[in-house]
């Protein structure tokens, strides 16, 4: 149990389960000798048992109050007020119940055992064996003090040093555990921290995949497609610019991937970082018709606009690579909580079950990218029924997402 917990909560949180524990028990005890009480009066009508009844509720409520207070005062109100009414039940028995002759029997053990099931309050194990001490010595007080008024018999309670010896068991075994928590806890949070530098790593490598996708490969591709000679100048421009972003490494900080070029690092990346990414899809060769006003991209901070963008460009590269056209259709609107982007081209289309999982291309830079930022890539296509492309970002980061 303790192994799950931060050091720092662990011993609080184990105080508190004991106290708990302990008063769970001791309801049960209070509830169980409340009913012997009733029942000895019940068949002797002719007895006066209704102090006892009385102390027994009143012991209770003080149990109850200790237990939602957990403070140091109701629990010293618990044994002291606690040990005045565990006096007047004694006395009460001793006076009018014959069975009941000596200060170790069974209706007196048990609001004793409730008593040192006091469970006390603070965030050290030693503290609850300290209370439970103190309602042992309280408990037995008040019974040997009716005892000697009522002239009964003195003897050792068994029952409830056993109580008292499972309270310093209980507590003993947690501060064992707490040691243990001490030596394993160094071991949790290294495991933690690889764990996180994993995750970390991970996604970075996702990250460069998909950025060396859509600069290298496509800038390939569209250099294959565009026959021998001379590249064009936007084609050639494009290029040059992809690689100088992807060389100085300025895309892990949001500025790659169809985004702004590195070379102009004052400039905000969310500023027309959806005009770059078509203005390069139109350089490959690719005649892209807008709908929309792209400056609600601007809503977005860097992260998430250089990701829609990028995902965005992609998804054009693709229309040029598979679809079997060179004209696509890109929509653009936001409702003030999200950024929407729509590609959507009239080409062969193709069926997205069949698309292997590790595609790059489609869920490495398209879906992945947009989940990285809290967006959703939604893909709708048919063999020869063209392909639409829909992507979604939220304008607000939501509470520890990571970018």
């Amino acid at each position: 149990m303790l192994l799950g917990l931060p050091a720092h909560l662990a011993a609080q949180s184990t105080a508190q389960a004991i106290s708990r524990a302990c008063h769970g028990i001791a309801g049960v005890l209070l509830v169980s000798v409340l009913v012997v009480v009733a029942v000895i009066q019940a068949a002797t009508p002719s007895l006066l048992l209704w102090p006892a009844l009385v102390a027994l509720l009143f012991l209770g409520g003080l149990l109850v109050a200790a237990d939602r207070a957990s403070t140091s005062t109701a629990t010293v109100a618990y044994l002291l007020v606690g040990g005045a009414a565990l006096y007047l039940y004694a006395v009460t028995l001793f006076s009018q119940v014959a069975v009941v002759e000596a200060s170790d029997a069974f209706t007196l053990a048990l609001p004793k055992i409730a008593l040192v099931m006091v469970g006390g309050s603070g965030p050290q194990r030693r503290h609850a064996l300290g209370w439970a001490t103190v309602g042992l010595v309280v408990g037995e007080l008040a019974t040997q003090l009716a005892t000697r008024q009522t002239g009964q018999e003195s003897q050792v309670d068994v029952a409830t040093l056993l109580a008292y010896g499972l309270v310093a068991v209980t507590a003993l075994h947690a501060e064992l555990a707490r040691d243990r928590v001490r030596r394993e806890q160094p071991t949790l949070h290294r495991a933690a921290r690889d764990e996180a530098l994993a995750s970390l790593r991970h996604d970075l490598e996702q990250q460069a995949a998909a950025h060396v996708h859509d600069t290298v490969l496509n800038h390939l591709a569209a250099v294959q497609a565009a026959g021998a000679g001379p590249l064009r100048p936007e084609l050639a421009a494009a290029v040059r610019a992809d690689l100088d972003d992807l060389v100085g490494g300025d895309w892990l900080g949001g500025q790659g991937a169809g985004g702004a070029p590195s070379s102009a690092p004052d400039a905000r990346p969310a500023d027309g970082v959806l005009e770059a990414a078509l203005d390069r899809a139109r350089a490959s060769g690719l005649e892209v018709r807008v709908t929309g006003d792209t400056a609600v991209v601007a809503a977005l901070d860097a992260a998430r606009a250089t990701a829609l963008a990028g995902a965005a460009g992609q998804a054009l590269a693709n229309v040029r690579r598979h679809a079997g056209t060179d004209h696509a259709e890109v929509v653009v609107y936001g409702d003030g909580g999200d950024v929407t982007v729509m590609v959507i081209d009239d080409g062969a289309g193709f069926e997205p079950s069949a698309v292997p999982e590790g595609r790059l291309g489609l869920s490495g830079s398209v879906v992945a990218r947009m989940a990285r930022v809290g967006g959703v890539a939604q893909v709708w296509s048919a063999p020869g029924a063209g392909t639409s492309v829909v992507l979604t970002v939220p304008t607000v980061v939501a509470a520890g997402e990571r970018s």
